[in-house]
Protein backbone atom coordinates (compact mmCIF):
# COMPACT_ATOMS: atom_id res chain seq x y z
CA UNK A 1 0.00 0.00 0.00
CA UNK A 2 1.51 3.55 -1.19
CA UNK A 3 2.27 5.99 1.77
CA UNK A 4 -0.93 8.62 2.70
CA UNK A 5 -1.05 11.15 4.95
CA UNK A 6 0.31 12.93 8.01
CA UNK A 7 1.09 11.77 11.69
CA UNK A 8 1.71 12.96 14.54
CA UNK A 9 3.11 11.46 18.03
CA UNK A 10 2.81 12.05 21.34
CA UNK A 11 4.72 10.68 24.10
CA UNK A 12 6.92 11.80 26.81
CA UNK A 13 8.97 8.30 26.58
CA UNK A 14 11.33 8.62 23.45
CA UNK A 15 12.45 5.26 23.10
CA UNK A 16 8.43 5.13 22.48
CA UNK A 17 8.49 8.01 20.01
CA UNK A 18 11.28 6.59 18.00
CA UNK A 19 9.81 2.97 17.80
CA UNK A 20 6.78 4.09 16.49
CA UNK A 21 8.09 6.42 14.28
CA UNK A 22 10.01 3.85 12.89
CA UNK A 23 7.69 2.08 12.07
CA UNK A 24 5.03 4.18 11.27
CA UNK A 25 7.45 5.62 8.30
CA UNK A 26 6.93 3.19 5.99
CA UNK A 27 2.73 4.03 5.91
CA UNK A 28 2.98 7.07 6.42
CA UNK A 29 3.95 10.45 4.01
CA UNK A 30 5.04 12.04 7.09
CA UNK A 31 5.45 11.32 10.66
CA UNK A 32 6.18 14.20 13.24
CA UNK A 33 6.90 13.70 16.72
CA UNK A 34 6.37 15.47 19.80
CA UNK A 35 7.94 14.49 23.82
CA UNK A 36 5.26 17.09 25.76
CA UNK A 37 1.72 18.04 24.67
CA UNK A 38 2.51 21.51 25.31
CA UNK A 39 2.94 22.68 22.42
CA UNK A 40 0.45 20.41 20.77
CA UNK A 41 -2.01 23.06 19.75
CA UNK A 42 0.37 25.32 17.85
CA UNK A 43 2.04 22.14 15.97
CA UNK A 44 -1.58 21.38 15.13
CA UNK A 45 -1.92 24.73 13.49
CA UNK A 46 1.55 24.71 11.89
CA UNK A 47 1.25 21.16 10.44
CA UNK A 48 -2.50 20.24 10.51
CA UNK A 49 -1.44 16.35 10.70
CA UNK A 50 -4.55 14.03 9.61
CA UNK A 51 -4.17 11.69 12.59
CA UNK A 52 -2.65 12.00 15.95
CA UNK A 53 -1.16 9.35 18.26
CA UNK A 54 -1.62 10.77 21.46
CA UNK A 55 -0.43 9.37 25.08
CA UNK A 56 -2.68 9.05 27.91
CA UNK A 57 -0.14 9.86 31.02
CA UNK A 58 2.74 12.31 30.46
CA UNK A 59 4.03 12.36 34.67
CA UNK A 60 5.68 9.47 36.05
CA UNK A 61 2.97 8.02 39.04
CA UNK A 62 0.01 10.09 37.93
CA UNK A 63 -1.70 6.87 35.85
CA UNK A 64 -5.28 8.33 35.08
CA UNK A 65 -5.18 9.34 31.62
CA UNK A 66 -6.52 12.64 32.46
CA UNK A 67 -4.29 14.85 31.26
CA UNK A 68 -4.88 12.64 27.44
CA UNK A 69 -8.28 13.45 27.81
CA UNK A 70 -7.79 16.64 28.83
CA UNK A 71 -5.55 17.23 25.64
CA UNK A 72 -8.01 15.16 23.54
CA UNK A 73 -11.15 17.60 24.27
CA UNK A 74 -8.64 20.49 23.28
CA UNK A 75 -8.11 19.28 19.71
CA UNK A 76 -11.08 18.85 19.13
CA UNK A 77 -12.35 21.89 20.14
CA UNK A 78 -10.17 23.28 17.75
CA UNK A 79 -9.32 20.74 15.14
CA UNK A 80 -12.79 18.74 15.04
CA UNK A 81 -11.77 17.26 11.61
CA UNK A 82 -8.51 15.55 13.10
CA UNK A 83 -8.75 12.23 14.53
CA UNK A 84 -7.67 11.43 17.44
CA UNK A 85 -6.01 7.56 18.20
CA UNK A 86 -5.51 7.35 22.58
CA UNK A 87 -2.54 5.30 23.18
CA UNK A 88 -2.22 3.84 27.10
CA UNK A 89 -0.20 1.34 29.24
CA UNK A 90 -3.58 0.78 31.02
CA UNK A 91 -5.70 -1.46 29.74
CA UNK A 92 -8.58 -0.13 31.37
CA UNK A 93 -12.37 -0.33 29.51
CA UNK A 94 -14.07 2.23 31.92
CA UNK A 95 -11.37 4.71 30.45
CA UNK A 96 -11.27 3.31 27.27
CA UNK A 97 -15.50 4.28 26.91
CA UNK A 98 -14.96 7.26 28.32
CA UNK A 99 -12.41 8.75 25.60
CA UNK A 100 -14.47 6.92 23.07
CA UNK A 101 -17.60 9.29 24.29
CA UNK A 102 -15.28 12.39 24.14
CA UNK A 103 -14.67 11.62 20.98
CA UNK A 104 -11.35 9.78 20.50
CA UNK A 105 -11.61 7.41 17.32
CA UNK A 106 -9.98 4.41 18.73
CA UNK A 107 -7.69 3.55 21.95
CA UNK A 108 -4.34 1.45 21.81
CA UNK A 109 -3.11 -0.23 24.49
CA UNK A 110 0.70 -0.65 25.17
CA UNK A 111 2.98 -2.76 24.88
CA UNK A 112 1.15 -3.07 21.25
CA UNK A 113 0.49 -5.18 18.57
CA UNK A 114 2.32 -3.31 15.50
CA UNK A 115 -0.61 -4.93 12.98
CA UNK A 116 -3.11 -3.77 15.37
CA UNK A 117 -1.31 0.01 15.48
CA UNK A 118 -1.01 0.52 12.13
CA UNK A 119 -4.50 -0.68 11.04
CA UNK A 120 -6.32 1.84 13.84
CA UNK A 121 -3.67 4.29 12.18
CA UNK A 122 -4.80 3.80 8.84
CA UNK A 123 -8.38 3.24 9.63
CA UNK A 124 -8.69 7.10 11.08
CA UNK A 125 -6.79 8.14 8.10
CA UNK A 126 -9.30 6.87 5.93
CA UNK A 127 -11.94 8.51 7.92
CA UNK A 128 -10.21 11.65 7.61
CA UNK A 129 -10.51 11.34 4.08
CA UNK A 130 -14.31 9.52 3.63
CA UNK A 131 -15.33 12.92 4.94
CA UNK A 132 -13.68 15.60 3.21
CA UNK A 133 -14.85 13.64 -0.15
CA UNK A 134 -18.70 13.77 0.63
CA UNK A 135 -17.89 17.39 1.28
CA UNK A 136 -18.96 16.84 4.78
CA UNK A 137 -16.82 19.26 6.88
CA UNK A 138 -18.72 21.36 8.87
CA UNK A 139 -18.03 23.72 11.56
CA UNK A 140 -18.11 21.45 15.31
CA UNK A 141 -21.62 21.42 16.53
CA UNK A 142 -22.41 23.02 19.81
CA UNK A 143 -22.96 20.43 22.46
CA UNK A 144 -26.10 22.87 24.28
CA UNK A 145 -28.34 19.81 23.54
CA UNK A 146 -26.20 16.70 24.54
CA UNK A 147 -27.93 15.76 27.30
CA UNK A 148 -31.54 17.27 27.33
CA UNK A 149 -32.40 18.59 30.83
CA UNK A 150 -34.99 16.84 32.96
CA UNK A 151 -36.70 19.17 35.90
CA UNK A 152 -38.53 15.99 37.26
CA UNK A 153 -41.38 16.33 39.62
CA UNK A 154 -40.07 16.78 42.72
CA UNK A 155 -41.10 20.36 44.45
CA UNK A 156 -37.64 21.62 45.17
CA UNK A 157 -36.65 21.09 41.22
CA UNK A 158 -39.77 22.40 40.19
CA UNK A 159 -38.95 25.92 42.10
CA UNK A 160 -35.75 25.62 40.79
CA UNK A 161 -37.19 25.59 37.36
CA UNK A 162 -39.47 28.45 38.26
CA UNK A 163 -36.05 30.79 38.96
CA UNK A 164 -34.04 29.28 36.34
CA UNK A 165 -36.79 30.54 33.63
CA UNK A 166 -36.77 34.14 35.54
CA UNK A 167 -33.11 34.73 35.49
CA UNK A 168 -31.70 32.54 32.61
CA UNK A 169 -32.65 35.88 30.23
CA UNK A 170 -30.46 38.17 32.65
CA UNK A 171 -26.80 38.60 32.77
CA UNK A 172 -26.44 37.77 36.33
CA UNK A 173 -23.89 35.93 37.31
CA UNK A 174 -25.13 32.13 38.76
CA UNK A 175 -23.38 29.73 41.39
CA UNK A 176 -24.39 26.28 40.94
CA UNK A 177 -24.00 24.14 44.20
CA UNK A 178 -24.69 20.74 44.91
CA UNK A 179 -22.80 17.35 45.52
CA UNK A 180 -21.05 15.99 42.71
CA UNK A 181 -23.31 13.92 39.95
CA UNK A 182 -26.28 15.90 40.90
CA UNK A 183 -26.47 17.87 37.09
CA UNK A 184 -24.93 21.10 37.68
CA UNK A 185 -23.22 21.01 33.89
CA UNK A 186 -26.70 20.43 32.46
CA UNK A 187 -28.51 23.20 34.40
CA UNK A 188 -25.69 25.03 33.22
CA UNK A 189 -26.23 24.22 29.60
CA UNK A 190 -29.91 24.63 30.57
CA UNK A 191 -29.43 28.28 31.65
CA UNK A 192 -27.66 29.27 28.50
CA UNK A 193 -29.77 27.63 26.16
CA UNK A 194 -32.64 29.72 27.48
CA UNK A 195 -30.55 33.11 27.38
CA UNK A 196 -30.09 36.16 24.60
CA UNK A 197 -26.10 34.31 24.43
CA UNK A 198 -27.43 31.06 23.00
CA UNK A 199 -26.51 31.67 19.77
CA UNK A 200 -22.87 30.85 20.40
CA UNK A 201 -22.00 27.70 22.36
CA UNK A 202 -21.34 27.95 26.00
CA UNK A 203 -17.80 27.21 26.66
CA UNK A 204 -17.02 24.70 29.59
CA UNK A 205 -14.05 24.98 31.81
CA UNK A 206 -13.37 22.22 34.43
CA UNK A 207 -10.80 23.36 36.74
CA UNK A 208 -10.84 19.81 38.67
CA UNK A 209 -9.25 18.11 35.45
CA UNK A 210 -6.57 21.11 34.26
CA UNK A 211 -3.04 20.46 35.09
CA UNK A 212 -2.00 22.78 38.03
CA UNK A 213 0.67 24.60 35.52
CA UNK A 214 -1.85 25.40 33.14
CA UNK A 215 -4.42 27.10 35.16
CA UNK A 216 -3.23 30.40 34.49
CA UNK A 217 -2.59 29.80 30.34
CA UNK A 218 -6.15 28.51 30.08
CA UNK A 219 -8.19 30.91 31.93
CA UNK A 220 -6.35 34.47 30.62
CA UNK A 221 -4.53 32.88 27.69
CA UNK A 222 -1.09 34.03 26.73
CA UNK A 223 1.81 35.32 23.94
CA UNK A 224 4.01 34.30 22.40
CA UNK A 225 7.32 34.11 24.33
CA UNK A 226 5.35 34.50 27.63
CA UNK A 227 6.74 31.11 29.07
CA UNK A 228 8.83 28.13 27.72
CA UNK A 229 7.17 26.34 24.72
CA UNK A 230 4.56 28.97 24.19
CA UNK A 231 5.55 29.34 20.51
CA UNK A 232 2.43 31.25 19.48
CA UNK A 233 -0.32 33.29 20.62
CA UNK A 234 -3.18 31.62 22.12
CA UNK A 235 -6.74 33.17 23.88
CA UNK A 236 -7.60 31.72 27.23
CA UNK A 237 -11.47 30.57 27.82
CA UNK A 238 -12.16 33.79 28.56
CA UNK A 239 -12.02 35.35 25.08
CA UNK A 240 -13.05 32.07 23.52
CA UNK A 241 -16.27 32.76 25.65
CA UNK A 242 -16.95 36.29 24.64
CA UNK A 243 -20.73 37.09 23.73
CA UNK A 244 -21.57 33.85 25.44
CA UNK A 245 -21.46 32.02 28.60
CA UNK A 246 -18.91 31.04 30.76
CA UNK A 247 -19.34 28.01 32.88
CA UNK A 248 -16.42 27.12 35.12
CA UNK A 249 -16.96 23.70 36.71
CA UNK A 250 -15.37 23.26 40.74
CA UNK A 251 -14.64 26.97 40.93
CA UNK A 252 -13.69 25.81 44.53
CA UNK A 253 -10.25 24.63 42.80
CA UNK A 254 -8.81 27.91 41.72
CA UNK A 255 -5.70 28.65 43.05
CA UNK A 256 -6.25 31.86 45.42
CA UNK A 257 -3.04 33.70 43.67
CA UNK A 258 -5.37 33.20 40.52
CA UNK A 259 -8.26 34.57 42.25
CA UNK A 260 -7.86 38.23 42.27
CA UNK A 261 -6.79 37.69 38.40
CA UNK A 262 -10.40 36.63 38.11
CA UNK A 263 -11.70 39.13 39.60
CA UNK A 264 -10.36 42.14 38.05
CA UNK A 265 -11.39 40.41 34.54
CA UNK A 266 -15.35 40.02 36.17
CA UNK A 267 -14.73 43.49 37.49
CA UNK A 268 -12.95 45.01 34.57
CA UNK A 269 -14.68 43.05 31.47
CA UNK A 270 -11.20 42.96 30.07
CA UNK A 271 -8.63 40.32 30.31
CA UNK A 272 -4.94 40.40 29.95
CA UNK A 273 -3.01 37.31 28.26
CA UNK A 274 -0.46 36.28 30.26
CA UNK A 275 3.15 37.91 28.57
CA UNK A 276 0.99 41.11 27.29
CA UNK A 277 0.48 44.31 28.53
CA UNK A 278 -2.68 45.51 26.72
CA UNK A 279 -5.79 44.29 27.69
CA UNK A 280 -8.40 42.41 25.39
CA UNK A 281 -12.18 43.84 26.08
CA UNK A 282 -14.81 40.29 27.22
CA UNK A 283 -18.29 40.04 27.40
CA UNK A 284 -19.43 36.97 29.44
CA UNK A 285 -21.61 35.64 31.67
CA UNK A 286 -20.36 33.32 34.19
CA UNK A 287 -21.79 30.40 35.84
CA UNK A 288 -20.04 28.58 38.32
CA UNK A 289 -20.46 25.30 40.46
CA UNK A 290 -18.63 24.07 43.16
CA UNK A 291 -19.64 20.92 45.77
CA UNK A 292 -17.09 22.88 48.57
CA UNK A 293 -18.85 25.13 51.04
CA UNK A 294 -17.47 28.05 49.61
CA UNK A 295 -18.56 30.54 52.79
CA UNK A 296 -16.57 27.83 54.27
CA UNK A 297 -13.13 28.13 51.99
CA UNK A 298 -13.48 32.03 52.99
CA UNK A 299 -13.29 31.56 56.49
CA UNK A 300 -10.41 29.63 56.39
CA UNK A 301 -8.70 31.86 54.03
CA UNK A 302 -9.03 29.46 51.24
CA UNK A 303 -11.73 31.62 48.74
CA UNK A 304 -11.53 35.38 48.36
CA UNK A 305 -14.63 37.09 50.04
CA UNK A 306 -14.72 39.61 46.96
CA UNK A 307 -15.05 36.79 44.03
CA UNK A 308 -17.67 34.44 46.12
CA UNK A 309 -19.75 38.11 45.78
CA UNK A 310 -19.44 38.52 42.39
CA UNK A 311 -19.63 35.69 41.24
CA UNK A 312 -22.91 34.62 43.40
CA UNK A 313 -25.49 37.27 42.14
CA UNK A 314 -27.81 34.06 41.84
CA UNK A 315 -27.47 30.87 44.03
CA UNK A 316 -29.03 27.70 43.18
CA UNK A 317 -28.51 25.04 45.44
CA UNK A 318 -29.24 21.49 43.56
CA UNK A 319 -30.76 18.99 46.06
CA UNK A 320 -29.44 15.02 45.98
CA UNK A 321 -31.35 12.64 44.42
CA UNK A 322 -31.62 10.79 47.58
CA UNK A 323 -33.81 13.92 48.42
CA UNK A 324 -36.07 13.78 45.35
CA UNK A 325 -36.84 9.72 45.24
CA UNK A 326 -39.94 10.31 42.97
CA UNK A 327 -37.68 11.21 39.88
CA UNK A 328 -35.15 8.25 40.05
CA UNK A 329 -37.41 6.03 38.07
CA UNK A 330 -38.17 8.49 35.54
CA UNK A 331 -34.39 9.53 35.05
CA UNK A 332 -33.99 5.09 35.00
CA UNK A 333 -36.57 5.35 32.09
CA UNK A 334 -34.80 7.80 30.03
CA UNK A 335 -31.27 6.38 30.67
CA UNK A 336 -32.75 3.09 29.35
CA UNK A 337 -34.06 4.56 26.03
CA UNK A 338 -30.54 6.52 25.32
CA UNK A 339 -28.53 3.23 25.85
CA UNK A 340 -30.64 1.14 24.40
CA UNK A 341 -30.82 3.54 21.29
CA UNK A 342 -26.84 3.45 21.68
CA UNK A 343 -26.42 -0.40 22.11
CA UNK A 344 -28.91 -1.38 19.30
CA UNK A 345 -31.26 -2.55 22.07
CA UNK A 346 -35.22 -1.96 21.21
CA UNK A 347 -37.86 -2.16 23.47
CA UNK A 348 -36.45 -2.58 26.74
CA UNK A 349 -38.01 -2.25 29.98
CA UNK A 350 -37.60 -1.77 33.80
CA UNK A 351 -38.84 -4.36 36.08
CA UNK A 352 -41.39 -3.57 38.34
CA UNK A 353 -38.50 -5.02 41.24
CA UNK A 354 -35.48 -3.07 39.56
CA UNK A 355 -37.63 0.26 39.92
CA UNK A 356 -38.37 -0.84 43.83
CA UNK A 357 -34.21 -1.46 43.80
CA UNK A 358 -33.87 1.52 42.49
CA UNK A 359 -35.88 3.47 44.73
CA UNK A 360 -34.60 2.12 48.01
CA UNK A 361 -30.98 2.77 46.92
CA UNK A 362 -29.08 5.71 48.47
CA UNK A 363 -27.16 6.93 45.85
CA UNK A 364 -24.23 8.52 46.92
CA UNK A 365 -22.69 9.28 43.22
CA UNK A 366 -26.59 10.82 42.52
CA UNK A 367 -27.50 11.23 39.10
CA UNK A 368 -24.25 10.32 37.68
CA UNK A 369 -23.82 7.06 39.46
CA UNK A 370 -27.47 6.48 37.96
CA UNK A 371 -26.09 7.11 34.57
CA UNK A 372 -23.63 4.48 35.33
CA UNK A 373 -25.75 2.04 36.88
CA UNK A 374 -28.23 2.00 33.64
CA UNK A 375 -25.63 2.11 31.05
CA UNK A 376 -24.50 -0.80 32.28
CA UNK A 377 -27.10 -2.69 32.84
CA UNK A 378 -28.25 -2.24 29.12
CA UNK A 379 -25.26 -3.88 28.01
CA UNK A 380 -25.81 -6.61 30.21
CA UNK A 381 -28.97 -7.02 29.56
CA UNK A 382 -29.89 -10.06 27.05
CA UNK A 383 -33.74 -9.97 27.03
CA UNK A 384 -36.57 -7.22 27.08
CA UNK A 385 -36.69 -6.71 30.24
CA UNK A 386 -34.35 -5.19 33.25
CA UNK A 387 -34.05 -6.89 36.20
CA UNK A 388 -32.92 -6.65 39.82
CA UNK A 389 -30.10 -8.84 38.77
CA UNK A 390 -28.97 -6.72 35.94
CA UNK A 391 -28.14 -3.25 38.55
CA UNK A 392 -25.26 -3.43 40.09
CA UNK A 393 -25.14 -1.27 43.11
CA UNK A 394 -22.66 -0.32 45.54
CA UNK A 395 -22.98 1.49 48.81
CA UNK A 396 -20.53 3.15 51.10
CA UNK A 397 -22.16 2.29 54.38
CA UNK A 398 -20.96 -1.12 55.09
CA UNK A 399 -17.54 -1.33 56.49
CA UNK A 400 -14.88 -2.91 55.19
CA UNK A 401 -14.34 -6.44 54.69
CA UNK A 402 -12.86 -9.14 52.95
CA UNK A 403 -15.72 -10.11 50.83
CA UNK A 404 -14.91 -6.67 49.13
CA UNK A 405 -13.28 -6.06 45.94
CA UNK A 406 -10.64 -3.95 45.66
CA UNK A 407 -12.20 -1.53 43.12
CA UNK A 408 -15.31 -1.56 46.24
CA UNK A 409 -12.91 -0.76 49.06
CA UNK A 410 -11.22 2.37 47.18
CA UNK A 411 -15.07 3.60 46.36
CA UNK A 412 -15.57 3.19 49.81
CA UNK A 413 -13.02 4.73 51.07
CA UNK A 414 -13.19 7.85 48.78
CA UNK A 415 -16.82 8.18 49.50
CA UNK A 416 -16.06 8.01 53.42
CA UNK A 417 -13.08 10.79 53.13
CA UNK A 418 -15.16 12.96 50.87
CA UNK A 419 -17.87 13.33 53.98
CA UNK A 420 -15.13 13.65 56.63
CA UNK A 421 -13.79 16.90 54.43
CA UNK A 422 -17.25 17.56 53.91
CA UNK A 423 -17.06 17.93 49.62
CA UNK A 424 -13.28 19.64 49.58
CA UNK A 425 -11.36 17.66 46.81
CA UNK A 426 -8.05 19.55 48.02
CA UNK A 427 -8.76 18.30 51.75
CA UNK A 428 -9.30 14.47 50.14
CA UNK A 429 -6.52 14.55 48.52
CA UNK A 430 -4.33 14.98 50.77
CA UNK A 431 -5.66 12.92 53.05
CA UNK A 432 -5.44 10.32 51.09
CA UNK A 433 -2.15 10.58 49.63
CA UNK A 434 -2.71 11.44 45.82
CA UNK A 435 -3.10 14.44 43.54
CA UNK A 436 -5.98 15.91 43.09
CA UNK A 437 -6.38 15.47 39.19
CA UNK A 438 -6.04 11.63 40.41
CA UNK A 439 -8.77 12.09 42.65
CA UNK A 440 -11.39 13.75 40.00
CA UNK A 441 -10.84 10.93 38.15
CA UNK A 442 -11.88 8.51 40.90
CA UNK A 443 -14.26 10.37 41.46
CA UNK A 444 -15.63 10.31 38.25
CA UNK A 445 -14.89 6.66 37.38
CA UNK A 446 -16.83 5.46 40.43
CA UNK A 447 -19.97 8.10 40.21
CA UNK A 448 -19.33 9.76 43.80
Amino acid sequence: MAKAGKLLIVDDNRSILSAVKLLTESFFDQVLTLPSPNTLISTLQKSAPDVVLLDMNFHAGINTGNEGLYWLKEVLAKFPETKVVLFTAYADIELAVRAMKEGAFDFVVKPWDNAKLIATLQNAYKATKEKAKKGSAKPAPTTENRVEMYWGESAEMKRIRQVIERVAITDANILLTGENGTGKEVLAREIHRQSARCRKAMVSLDMGAIPDTLFESELFGHTKGAFTDARTDREGKFETANGSTLFMDEIGNLPLHLQAKMLAVLQNRAVTRLGANEATSVDIRLISATNRDLHEAVAKGEFRQDLLFRINTIHIHIPPLRNRKEDIVPLAERFIERYAQKYGKADLMLSGDAAEKLKAHSWEGNIRELQNTIEKAVIMCDGDIISPDHLELHTSQRPLNESQTLEEMERQTIANAIAQCGGNLSQVAQQLGITRQTLYNKIKRYGL
